[in-house]
């Protein structure tokens, strides 16, 4: 199958010179750009910063993400060096956050649904059909988010800077079709162990959940012990879990977002222009990285539809209204007191 890598890495590169040159503006001429000092120059003392992520490097998370960021902060030449650690090398999420909160691990990207092991507020972001779509996730971001991303700080000493969309989540089963809450029952459909995604396995219909960890899930769904899972499709394809199954499902029950975690005790190590140049970044990876998204998955599902092996049942095929109606009778009743309100004032700024 082909893959949107090779012709983002171009694209990417022409962003990272763009931004490099933002940031190097006026510097022409061996001049020092206006209102700057050599003091404020020779502030930028070199720092190393690690970078993890559960990803690995076929993911668009990882070639249009983590290494744009390394690119951009190393072409600035003001300190950087970036050392990126994939496909959860440095252990996996609830073994990571502590490092991060550490200051070990400087930058990590994990979910909402890892993060409630340690503050467990922010596992409604994570809700089945929480979010409308990728537009409704961003907006709420980017205008409704503080209150909640705030809490989390003071609880954890740890800053979410921005969410990159990792891709909605979807079914994908051993000849299983799935067009409403009703063909789950009883199915073993594989879900990563935490209580926000059990949680959505109840929400969504499925009466027999399979947690494994996402090292086993290849092997569980060879074996049987599981006939589907559920997750973005450029990770299905990545993971070859598309090797074991056949039918896919879009029913779009979780708009994945990788949360973008950034420490205090990171915060400490870098200078004021080395941290405004990190978020800055961050900030401005995050359309492209989800065009890049969207591109690598429409092409990974064109390929399966071009392919008589595999079953695609679109999204207008599927009974998405009795997902979200279930999904929302089940969360008004799981939830309680602040996480309650913060869930419906998520399901309320869709509009």
């Amino acid at each position: 199958m082909s893959t949107a890598r090779s012709t983002h890495r171009g694209r990417y590169a022409a962003v990272v010179l763009a931004a490099t040159a933002l940031v190097v503006t006026g510097c022409a001429g061996g001049g020092t750009p206006e209102g700057e000092s050599t003091e404020t120059a020779a502030a930028n003392e070199p720092v190393t910063l690690s970078v993890a992520t559960s990803q690995n490097e076929q993911t668009p998370n990882y070639y249009c993400g983590v290494e744009v960021l390394k690119d951009t902060l190393e072409a600035a030449d003001i300190g950087f060096t970036v050392e990126l650690f994939p496909a959860s090398q440095l252990g996996p999420d609830a073994d990571r956050f502590p490092l991060v909160q550490a200051g070990d691990i400087d930058i990590d990207l994990q979910g909402a649904s890892a993060l409630s092991a340690t503050f467990e507020p922010i596992g409604v972001v994570d809700a089945a059909y929480a979010f409308n779509d990728v537009d409704h996730a961003f907006q709420w971001i980017d205008e409704e988010s503080e209150e909640l991303f705030t809490a989390f700080h003071e609880g954890t000493g740890v800053n979410i800077v921005d969410g990159w969309f990792f891709g909605n989540r979807t079914f994908t089963t051993k000849d299983v079709e799935v067009t409403s809450p009703d063909d789950l029952e009883g199915v073993p459909i594989r879900f990563p162990n935490s209580p926000q995604f059990l949680a959505n396995a109840a929400a969504l219909g499925v009466t027999n959940p399979v947690s494994v960890a996402v090292e086993e899930v290849y092997s569980a769904l060879q074996q049987g012990i599981a006939v589907g899972q559920e997750n973005p499709i450029v990770a299905t394809h990545s993971s070859s879990f598309d090797e074991v199954l056949n039918t896919v499902v879009l029913n779009n029950h979780n708009v994945g977002i990788h949360w973008i975690l950034v420490s205090d005790k990171t915060y400490e190590k870098m200078s004021d222009e080395q941290a405004a140049l990190l978020e800055k970044t961050i900030h401005e990876i995050r359309p492209d990285n989800r065009a890049c998204v969207e591109e690598a998955t429409d092409e990974i599902l064109d390929d399966y539809r071009a392919d008589d092996t595999y079953n695609v049942i679109e999204t207008d095929d599927i009974d998405v209204d009795a997902f979200i109606e279930k999904a929302e009778a089940y969360f008004e009743d799981y939830y309680t007191g602040d996480n309650l309100e913060a869930y419906k004032a998520i399901r309320a700024s869709a509009g």
